[in-house]
């Protein structure tokens, strides 16, 4: 039994949206999964019965604290002992669950990463990814998007090896093409921290290193699966990316559900309509439900502090996917027989 961990009261919303997406996302995983709720449980029962739903179908963990977004997040996290958040990762630590999951403080998250699950050994920094809208109904990977602002070159080489072994585990990508977002295609470009990163690269075992991508490319496919930025650029990527979705769904005269109505008799005629609607709405975080932490001994995903039920849904069933590829599993094989490059 595959066992997803669940944080009920993380997040703006909480527990009101988790325990939906929870319900919604019922429906949707597999039957030998079962989601876990972690938090406050008179609270959690109490929403599961306006839902009609039999708390039997869950496994529900009682905590009585919790942290709050405008916690310290390593002194909540310490002094906050039952909150959900931290017993869900002493689950995760002591094999309770297969991967946990919360929409809460982004930053106690990452303590929880870091002091409880750790990294995996051979890792220098864990790097927060998410997946891509790439044309023709595909998904690319782009990390760093929030973790690591002033990434070291080798630290960027090593995102490299990671993204790839991510991409060919959990998005089935055969050798996946690697790519350093830079200012111009050509070798040579970019500031010092790309021209050293570029080089490492290069030398780097394991990967199949394509060069620079600018960012007009990224979403294409047409050079690179998985683009390598540190995380000052990669956080502007992905909130850019998460404004076109909110500008387009303004601005087009065919909204989602209308598009979804009339799918049956328009897609047959006019596939293309489709494969934009497709990627505007995978740009859209609410249909991956958050981002992923790789390089830590097990799998972690933080959703969006206001995430809603649709994308706590989505977080429970990327998560899903995520356990199982094993992919936590094939990065602890890949650094044992792969030297990370350095500089000389």
């Amino acid at each position: 039994m595959l066992k997803i961990g669940i944080d009920a009261m993380g997040g703006d919303f909480a527990p009101e949206v988790a325990v939906e997406g929870a319900v919604m996302a019922l429906k949707k995983i597999g039957k030998d999964s079962r989601i876990v709720l972690f938090g406050d449980e008179q609270r959690i029962r109490a929403l599961l019965k306006k839902h009609k739903c039999a708390a039997e179908n869950f496994d529900i963990v009682a905590t009585t604290e919790v942290i709050e977004m405008g916690d310290h997040p390593a002194r909540a996290f310490v002094a906050k002992k039952d909150s959900s958040m931290a017993v869900g990762f002493r689950h995760l630590a002591e094999g309770k669950i297969d991967g946990f999951a919360s929409a809460g403080s982004t930053g106690a998250m990452m303590v929880g990463c870091m002091q409880v699950i750790k990294p995996i050994k051979g890792v220098i920094r864990p790097v927060i990814s998410t997946l891509m809208p790439i044309v023709m109904n595909r998904r690319g990977l782009l990390l760093d998007v929030g973790l690591n602002v002033d990434a070291k070159p080798e630290v960027l080489a090593q995102y490299g090896l990671l993204g790839s072994i991510f991409a060919e585990a959990v998005l089935d990508i055969k050798n996946p093409r690697i790519a350093l977002l830079n200012i111009g295609e050509e070798e040579g470009k970019g500031n010092a921290q790309a021209k050293a990163a570029y080089e490492l690269l290069k030398k780097q075992e394991g990967i199949n290193f394509v060069g620079n991508v600018e960012s007009s490319y990224i979403f294409t496919g047409k050079y690179c699966d998985v683009v390598v930025a540190d995380a000052f650029v990669g956080n502007i990527i992905l909130k850019m990316a998460e404004a076109m979705y909110r500008i387009n769904d303004r601005l087009t005269p065919f909204k989602p559900w209308l598009l979804n109505l009339l799918r049956p008799v328009l897609e047959p005629v006019c596939p293309k309509l489709y494969y934009h609607q497709n990627f505007l709405n995978a740009l859209n975080y609410e249909s991956v439900g958050g981002t992923i932490v790789i390089g830590i001994n097990s799998p972690v995903m933080i959703g969006h502090g206001g995430s809603s039920a649709k994308a706590i849904c989505s977080l429970i069933c990327t998560m899903e996917r995520n356990i199982e590829s094993r992919v936590c599993d094939k990065i602890r094989d890949a650094f044992k027989n792969i030297v990370p490059a350095t500089e000389e």
